[in-house]
């Protein structure tokens, strides 16, 4: 048995060291043709001058900062869209995938609706659509929508409450003749890619949540019933324990994948990382380092979230050996 597993070990590494032989070829046989060609290389580029602007950025950016810097504010920009995208379509796409498990004919219907809609529609439609939606259906400024107090709705974005201020707590948005001045806006572009990537990921969130649930046995609510428990006590105590250990692996996918559709924002000219990495691109001429560098940080997020999904499974299961 000793000596089987030494012979498969010993395979393992002769095909990772032929990868790695593999890998390094690649490189110097790209490094040559790119020397011979009089194409520079490497990553020197990142300490330079970026040389542009970012239209907006949740790190305070200035064109003689650092291309380094800039892919930062753009890294930053993307999960400023990406984890508040996670949070509303989980809510959401959990509420949907209960209604879709409802004895009510009409909210069953209408879950089922927006599941089958949503999903069917490619994603990129969707961002230009609420794009326009934004961008050409909603009023100026000076006409803006009041939803909520010191909250207004425009073409401009959306201005919100925001911490600061004169009164040393909130600076409120107040209404002007031609804008809305005061708190903090957030952009037309913001506003299309978070819309568009949360209600997209809610329909599959949804499925997972509904797909979830039934994968508990029958026998187990009808005996919680029986006991006298309430539908909330059997959702919270018994469904809902077992159910996680099934809807955490394939959420974590969707959560990674909403993730990675956050680089469509070029589409809409929201400057996440993709986005800067592409211009920083065509002044620096670096294409190889800059996708490299691309698919890194997608990479370190990507394992980030499968770690973070592993803790979750693990707490789920003894939640549930617990309940």
């Amino acid at each position: 048995m000793q000596g089987r597993r030494r012979g498969e070990l010993a395979i393992q590494a002769l095909l990772a060291a032929a990868l790695v032989a593999a890998l390094w070829w690649l490189l110097d046989v790209t490094a040559a043709n790119m020397a011979e060609r009089g194409i520079r290389s490497g990553f020197d580029f990142l300490t330079d001058p970026a040389g542009f602007a970012i239209g907006e950025s949740l790190l305070p950016f200035d064109s003689t900062d650092s291309a380094l810097w800039a892919l930062a504010a753009g890294l930053a920009n993307t999960l400023r869209v990406a984890l508040p995208a996670i949070l509303a379509s989980t809510l959401l796409g959990t509420l949907i995938g209960l209604g879709r498990l409802s004895p009510n004919l009409l909210l069953r219907s209408l879950c089922a609706a927006y599941v089958e809609t949503l999903r069917n529609v490619p994603l990129l439609l969707q961002l230009l659509a609420w794009y326009f939606v934004v961008t050409d259906l909603l009023p100026l400024a000076s006409d803006a929508l009041q939803p909520a107090p010191h909250v207004f709705l425009s073409k401009s974005g959306l201005a919100i409450p925001w911490l600061g201020g004169d009164s040393g707590v909130f600076d409120l948005p107040l209404r002007g003749e031609m804008n809305i001045a005061g708190g903090a806006t957030l952009t037309p572009e913001f506003l299309a890619l978070f819309l568009g990537l949360s209600l997209y990921t809610a329909a599959y969130v949804a499925e997972t949540v509904r797909a979830g649930i039934q994968a508990v046995p029958r026998g187990q609510s009808d005996a919680a019933l029986a006991l006298g428990l309430t539908r909330v006590q059997l959702f919270r105590l018994v469904l809902l324990p077992q159910a996680l250990r099934s809807i955490i692996p394939p959420l974590t996918n969707q959560h990674l994948s909403l993730t990675k559709n956050a680089s469509l924002a070029v589409a809409i000219g929201y400057p996440d990382l993709v986005s800067v990495a592409n211009t920083t691109l065509n002044q620096t001429g670096r294409a190889a380092e800059c996708i490299a560098l691309i698919m890194a940080v997608y990479l370190i997020l990507s394992l980030l979230t499968a770690w973070l999904s592993a803790w979750m499974e693990r707490r789920s299961g003894r939640w549930a050996e617990r309940a």
